[in-house]
Order: structure tokens, then sequence, then C-alpha cells
């Protein structure tokens, strides 16, 4: 880990720009401690924005070859309706504070969470249409010793399950340094869940660590794989169900 660390601080100073921090598969740990930046309150975003589907593709070759007279035909104007696919990313956070008390910030189930009392974190709430200001998370870093670690997630709650017709970006913005970016540009067919980023304290660094894991189900999947160990229920938009807790 220490070594991870040591790769991470170098990728840092050669980013390329004093502004921006991307963390990669080569390049996954970056500390808001090194670069002064863990106090303050951190804005974690979402942002996406659709890709559109195979049907505006240009032909393929084997059709060419196929029909090669078709290359003369004039190609059928697909709608843009049918071409776009929905897609409802939410943002999250799991937490776990150092006296042991665990749960989840996420819109789903009204759990915006607290800036100013535990669990230190807060939703700015739910976008449901991709809007250029996204989804927002925000962790008071002047409470950063009460945290033993947080996971922020991203999930589908309805919709075409397909993050790879997404272009989706998590930016975190501290109070100060360089902000930092994790795309989400992996194919995950059919994957409802990402786990993006942890956030821990570890020898006296309080590091961000890209993640980057996609799974199959909800919540309760990304819990079984980073073992908090929470008890969850279905939740539903609008209604007072908690889609989780501890």
């Amino acid at each position: 880990m220490w070594d991870l660390f040591q790769r991470a601080r170098m990728a840092t100073v050669d980013s390329g720009s004093p502004y921006k921090v991307t963390l990669t598969k080569s390049t996954p740990l970056v500390s808001l401690t090194e670069q002064g930046s863990a106090s303050g309150h951190l804005r974690i975003n979402l942002t996406w924005s659709m890709r559109p589907t195979e049907l505006n593709q240009p032909r393929q070759r084997s059709s060419l070859l196929r029909r090669p007279l078709s290359l003369f035909e004039p190609q059928v104007v697909q709608a843009q309706g049918p071409a776009m696919v929905n897609v409802d990313l939410d943002l999250g956070c799991m937490y776990e504070l150092k006296d042991g008390t665990k749960g989840v910030v996420q819109p789903l189930g009204k759990l915006f969470g607290d800036l100013h009392k535990p669990p230190y974190v807060e939703t700015s709430g739910d976008d449901r249409f991709g809007a250029p200001s996204g989804e927002t998370l925000y962790v008071n870093l002047d409470k950063k010793d009460e945290f033993k670690r947080l996971l922020v997630f991203v999930y589908i709650y309805d919709g075409t399950p397909a993050f790879s017709r997404t272009q989706a970006l998590v930016t975190l913005f501290p109070s100060m340094g360089p902000r930092i970016e994790i795309k989400l540009d992996e194919r995950a067919p059919e994957a409802r869940s990402c786990a993006v980023l942890l956030l821990e304290n570890r020898k006296g660094h309080f590091l961000v660590r890209r993640e980057v894991k996609y799974v199959y189900g909800f919540q309760s999947e990304l819990d079984g794989l980073y073992g908090w160990g929470m008890q969850w229920a279905r939740g539903y938009k609008g209604e007072d169900a908690s889609g989780g807790d501890a």
C-alpha cells in the first residue's frame, strides 16, 4: 500500500496540469494530506451524458462485402428517440466512522445525511435528467479524524443497465489544490452499480483511492464486496422506504 502511495504521489507531480489529477489503473491513489487539501468541505460531483446506440453507426464492413451495391443506397435516417438509452444514475456514499457507526447517504430512501454532525456527509439530492450540474456529495474534512472509510458509489436506479452507454465522470473538488477526476469508461454490460472510490485514513494520510469496480446488483452487493455488514431493504424514490441502512 505504501509503495502504491509513493507512485501515486509522483503521478500528481507529473500530471501535466496543476489544476487536475486523473486517477487511473496505473496511478489509482492520491493523498489529500500530501496536497494540503485535507480540510474544509470536499465536493464530489457526478456528471454524465448519453452515447447514441449502434443504430446511428456507419454500415459494417461485413454487410458491404455481402451486398456491395448497398454502398450506393441511401441510408435510413433513424429517429433520435429510439437511438438513445434512458439511464438514471445516482450518487451515494457508504460510511464507517471510527466509533463503529455505519450507514449510507443517498437520494434513495431520503437518506440525505448531514454535513455538520455525524456522518459529516451530505447529498445535494437527485438529478434524474443528467443536468450539467449533476449530483453532488459534500464531505466535511474538518471531521476527517472521525472517518474510518467512505465508499463513494454510483448506481442505476431505473432504466437500462448500460454503464457502457454513458459517459460518466466523478470529480472531487477539495477546498484547495487540484481537482481529482475518475472516469467511468470501462465496459460493463448489464452492471447496475459501480464502486468508484474509497476515502481512508492511513498512516497519517487521508487518501483517495480509485476503485471502479462494477457489480450486477445494487448497494447490498457493494456492501458484500467491501465487507460493510449492513442490512438492506428495497427502497423506492419518492417514498419513505429506505434503500439501505445499518
